[in-house]
């Protein structure tokens, strides 16, 4: 049977999707990355359940009853968790955002996916690290080594700039200005977002200790702070490699102070700099706008901050270069995975 215009038009659109566009306009977390390409590998699973070939795959597959069913199908068949329901929901909503823009003729496929109900979870308070727990985790690094010198500047960043991983990943040198009377550096965030992060002097100071070890004193504007030894100067350090180095940290914090997670993890230090800017008394509005939240309402749920706080806070707001797509839709004998590219 031959294939319908539908079926290589969303085949080629999902390699293109997770090829291209996603890495080069969405995100570059290789987590996030990682996020879209499961979900849709994961309805493509499910769409071979229901019987569905490269020949019937079609628009069809993606409206809503058949989402509501897929959805159930990774609560009932997988043991997915509601979170992780809404995490792979969310993943594919943008797929079908994308799709949408691709094609009118698919604008009803995103506005349906819009429509479906989020799973109810368990609210969750995210845990951050209490300040002694900080202070303990930025005396851990040997600042006479070089890996030292290292730990120490990518775990200050991480506290004193609130950034996300990704964004302390993605500092270049052009994005660091420490010779003004006013320190500072951009961060790249969600959607190329820009934010500034003012720098102390102290943090100042172990940035130059670490450009002149790592980058010989006369750094490539091009050129990421933290940089892969494999890959070079022009390869962000790798999210796996940042993460073990935050675990290793923590287990030696841990026997000076108990209060140090040994699952610490990146996010912590943004949580814990955001919980003691709101200690120290800035105005949660504030704190929204230095952690680079679009909406107020984010902080207020990322802060499980109260009622009243939420009615203080809301009272003062008041005072392409195109890449070629790979053919893997090619595939004539394959199954649905094969033929979107995608593997199981």
């Amino acid at each position: 049977m031959k294939k319908s215009d539908d079926s290589v038009k969303i085949a080629r659109y999902i390699s293109e999707f997770l090829e291209t566009y996603a890495p080069n306009f969405l995100t570059t977390s290789e987590h996030t990355l990682k996020s879209y390409r499961n979900a849709l590998g994961l309805y493509i699973c499910f769409l071979e359940t229901e019987s569905v070939t490269p020949e019937s795959f079609s628009r069809h597959c993606f409206e809503r009853e058949k989402i509501e069913k897929w959805i159930v199908w990774l609560k009932e068949s997988r043991n997915c968790s509601p979170e992780t329901c809404n995490v792979r929901l969310g993943s594919l909503r943008v797929f079908l955002e994308f799709l949408s823009d691709k094609d009118i003729e698919y604008l009803y496929l995103y506005q349906e996916a819009q429509k479906i109900k989020r799973q109810k979870c368990t609210k969750k308070k995210v845990s951050g690290f209490t300040r002694d727990a900080v202070a303990a985790m930025l005396a851990v690094p040997d600042v006479s080594t070089k890996t030292g010198k290292r730990d120490l500047v990518f775990l200050t960043l991480l506290y004193a700039t609130a950034g996300r991983l990704d964004e302390i990943r993605s500092i270049k040198i052009q994005h660091l200005h420490l010779e003004g009377k006013k320190p500072y550096v951009n961060l790249i965030g969600k959607r190329d977002k820009i934010r500034t992060a003012y720098l102390l002097p102290k943090v100042v100071a172990y940035i130059n200790a670490y450009l002149d070890a790592f980058h010989d004193g006369s750094p490539d504007p091009e050129a990421y702070l933290f940089y892969s030894r494999v890959g070079g100067k022009y390869t962000k350090l790798s999210e796996p490699a940042l993460a073990k180095r935050i675990k290793i940290c923590a287990e030696t914090a841990h026997e000076s102070c108990p209060e140090v997670p040994l699952d610490a993890h990146a996010h912590q230090f943004r949580h814990a700099k955001a919980s003691h800017w709101l200690e120290d008394g800035i105005n949660v509005v504030q704190v929204s706008f230095l952690l680079g939240h679009k909406q107020l309402e984010t902080t207020m749920r990322y802060l499980d901050i109260t009622t009243e706080d939420k009615i203080k806070a809301l009272a003062t707001l008041e005072d392409e270069n195109q890449k070629a797509v790979p053919k893997k839709w090619k595939n004539k004998n394959g199954t649905l995975t094969d033929f979107c590219g995608l593997k199981k």
